[in-house]
Parts: C-alpha cells; structure tokens; sequence
C-alpha cells in the first residue's frame, strides 16, 4: 500500500461513504474532502467533516500506518494542530494532540470496494512492461482519451514555458535572443541539440545583430564558436571563413562553445555544418525575426517565412573537406515542421502568457494540421492503440510518458483512473 493511493481515495471518494466510522465508534459524514495540499503541512487543508453530533473544518492528514504520525514527526509541528481527522489504511496506535485529546481516526482499509483495490495493485505491480497499463490502455473510451491527450499538451507548453522564462530572465527580457537559442537548439535536433544551445550561449545576441546583415560574416561566426574552424584545411573558402572569425573573435572578445558538435551517425543533410549554415541564412535573410514569428497567422505562412537555404558552398559539399553531388541544401517541410511544434508554438504560448493574452484555440488548430511526429514512444502508444494523428497527440504522448508512466503517477493520470474505477 501506498500513501499517494490512500490521497487519491480521500480525494476522489473512492470508498464507501455510509456508515463510516472512527476507530471509537463514532460516525463520519464527510461533507467535503478538502483541497489537496503537495507541499509542507497537512495532506488536505479545509475539509468539512460531521463527526459524531459535530460539524469540523480542518485539516486531514493520511498516512498507510497510524505511527507513521510519530515517524514523520508531526507531533512536534504546530503545521498539524488543526487536523481533525487521521485517515490511515491500518490503525496501529492511537494518536493524540498535544492537550493529550485523540485524533479520531479513520481506518480506510474496511471501506475501500476489493475491485478497487485489486485494479490499482494489478496496476502498480507490473513488472516488465514498457508503460504499466499496455495491456488495458486500448480499452480506455475516446472521450477520456482525447480530453487527456489535449489536457496534456498544455501542460508540456507549461513545461516549456518555464525553459523560455528562464532564458528570457538570463537573456534580459530580449525575446529576439530567445527566440535565436530556443531555434539553434532545435536545429541541431537530439544529437547537435546541446552543442548548438551552447553555442548560442556562447555568443551575445548583439553580436549577431552587428553581424547579420552579412551572411558570411554570421556564417563564421557561427562555425567558429561550433568549434568548427579549428582545423587546417586546405580549402579556400575555409581559410575565408577561418580569417574572418578570427577577426570577429578578436573584435568581439568571443570564447569557442564548450560542447563540441558531432557528425557521427548522422544523415548528411543533418551535418551540423549544413544546420548552422542554414540558421545563418535564416537569421540573414530576416532582421526582427521574433516580431516576423509572432505576427504568423497560419502554418503557410510560417513556410515561406522560414524557406531558407545554405549558403551556395554548401550546394557542392556536406563538409569542408570534399565535394559532393550538386544540391541545393533547403529546410524541408518536415524539419520546419519540428522547428514549428518545438520552438515556434512554445513562444507563442509563453509570450501570450506572458502579456496577459489566450492563444490557445490558435495553438491547439496549428499543432492538429502538422502530421504526427514519428519516434519510439509515438509508436509504442500507437502500436497499443491508433491516438495520435497530429503534433498535438504526439507532443501530449511524449508528455505522458515521460511525466506520468516513466514516473508511475498512474493515480495522477486519467487513464490509470479510467482503469482503476473501471
């Protein structure tokens, strides 16, 4: 038995609710259970209870053992002076307020329906298994489903948010600076994802102001804080691009970024030479991006905004040190596409948030008409049962596995509930 199981019967009123009694015999009406408190102090503030000929608003508290009041210190914490029901799955001891009167108590293991209880033990006790409810997740309705799923996709924009608030605090409320992490982070996707924020990082955004409106210029600005000019090749438009750093270093007081770039198992239009050279077309071809970005109204014109190329080096190479077969290095539609779900409806969620505003019918309408993001965790769930058909499914579906089933917060989750009142 776990406690959060007991917070989730207390809470929701999973358990038979006439003819309760205290472990003195006394009756327990519960009026209202409280408001559930996840942080210091008892476990639910304000809760209205009729014991016996008395009507109580207090505090409850709930442990699995009555004792474990004594193990957790309680006794010596005036934070539990008005709790005035103990609520606990086995009674070991009796346990009294500090003018040496009783907490009546209420032993919760008589009232609790056996199905219940065998759900959340089959629930909990899987072992072995990629999510804990593969065998049952398909049997969840719609409606909950999908009420869920949308459920968690603003809860992952929350979780976002509070990244890009970090930034903007450490950017100095510049929304312009960002914006130019949050997109070379996701430029260089999972592998390059780390070294290319470093790289941002690296260098003040006022620097990339100075130097945008030359596309060379930004060009070796970039590669070289990517450690990328390091070396001593013998090609002309690498020694071009190595003098001009090495005069924008010095002009700029620069320092390389400490995460180095990897080329290793990537496909070659995903090299971080091609990614980076990219990103500084797109920062050349475009001052004030951010404004650009925010004033968006639909995803098309969001790709036009972003149909950017390398440079014209890049047509002929993947990497400096030899040519390849002629082609023109273009953002696609489906890496616009992951700039859009990752970076693009994020910002516009947070700074929304942050003035003040709602976005999220125009958030949620622009992530449903991108296709589904393919990776593992999208798969399994589709594999277990067809629910993602857009961004908006895939993104909610990576939040509830890595924020509930990774974590086990089944009781926290509307299809472990499904499943347990089933």
């Amino acid at each position: 038995m776990q406690e959060d199981f007991l917070h989730y019967l207390w809470r929701h009123k999973k358990f038979e609710t006439t003819n309760l009694t205290t472990t003195s015999n006394e009756v327990v009406n519960v009026i209202t259970t409280g408001v559930h408190n996840t942080n210091a102090g008892p476990d639910f503030f304000n809760a209205q209870l009729r014991i016996g000929e008395q009507v109580w608003a207090g505090n409850v508290e709930i442990h699995v053992k009555a004792s474990d009041w004594y193990l957790h210190n309680h006794e010596q914490d005036n934070a539990y002076d008005n709790v005035i029901l103990h609520v606990v799955w086995e009674h070991d001891t009796e346990i009294f307020r500090k003018d040496n009167t009783v907490i009546p108590t209420l032993e919760l293991k008589h009232y609790v329906p056996i199905g219940i209880l065998n759900k959340y033990k089959s629930l909990l006790t899987n072992k072995n298994k990629w999510i804990n409810c593969e065998q049952d997740f398909a049997s969840v309705d719609h409606f909950t489903l999908t009420n869920w799923l949308e459920r968690l996709y603003f809860e992952r924009l929350e979780r976002k948010s509070e990244t890009i608030e970090a930034l903007l605090r450490s950017s100095k409320n510049d929304w312009e600076a960002v914006l130019f992490k949050m997109l070379a982070r996701n430029f260089g996707l999972k592998v390059n994802g780390e070294a290319f924020f470093s790289l941002a990082k690296s260098v003040d955004f006022s620097v990339i102001r100075k130097v945008q409106g030359k596309q060379f210029a930004l060009e070796a600005l970039l590669f070289g804080q990517a450690g990328l000019l390091d070396f001593d090749v013998e090609e002309g438009y690498y020694l071009e691009l190595k003098n001009e750093y090495q005069f924008l270093k010095r002009k700029f007081s620069l320092s390389n970024s400490k995460v180095p770039v990897q080329f290793f198992r990537l496909r070659p239009h995903n090299f971080p030479t091609i990614r980076l050279s990219q990103l500084a077309s797109l920062y050349h071809e475009h001052q004030q991006l951010f404004s650009k970005v925010m004033a968006l109204q639909d995803l098309d014109a969001f790709y036009e905004l972003f149909k950017v190329a390398a440079s014209s080096f890049w047509n002929t190479h993947y990497t400096f040190h030899k040519t390849s077969r002629t082609a023109s290095k273009i953002l696609t539609k489906p890496f616009m596409e992951l700039l859009f779900i990752n970076t693009i409806l994020p910002l516009k969620f947070c700074y929304a948030k942050h003035n003040g505003q709602t976005v999220d019918v125009e958030i949620i309408t622009a992530a449903r008409r991108i296709a589904s993001e393919k990776n593992s965790i999208v798969e399994a769930f589709n594999n277990l049962k067809t629910v993602s058909s857009s961004s908006m499914e895939s993104q909610a579906l990576i939040q509830l596995k890595e924020a509930y089933c990774s974590k086990n917060k089944c009781l926290q989750c509307a299809v472990g509930n499904a499943l347990i009142i089933k």
